[in-house]
Parts: structure tokens; C-alpha cells; sequence
């Protein structure tokens, strides 16, 4: 079931006009801000830093 709920949760989106947090689902419009209709919108990364081991 988690991966499941995985699958449903929204990915946020950020807007590089007006900064709103947008979530995938409501974007209505395609890719563009509902608040500001710009169509430049970056994916909202996580706080989560990978270690890589260098070979």
C-alpha cells in the first residue's frame, strides 16, 4: 500500500515569477501558475542530502 500512496501524492512545483507553491494536481491549466499564468515552474527538491561513495 505505500507505494500506492507513493504514486498518488502530488509533486510541488514552484513558480520563478510570483514563488507560489503549486501541487501537480492543480495545475488546471497545464504547465503554467494559477496565480500569475507563467509558464516557467521549477520541481520543489526535498531536503535530503545523498552520500555517493567516490570508487
Amino acid at each position: 500500500m505505500a507505494r500506492s500512496e507513493q504514486k498518488q501524492s502530488a509533486i510541488l512545483y514552484q513558480c520563478m515569477k510570483c514563488g507560489a507553491t503549486v501541487k501537480s494536481t492543480d495545475l488546471d491549466l497545464g504547465v503554467r501558475c494559477p496565480f500569475c499564468r507563467y509558464r516557467v515552474l521549477i520541481k520543489v527538491r526535498p531536503p535530503i542530502v545523498k552520500r555517493i561513495k567516490a570508487r
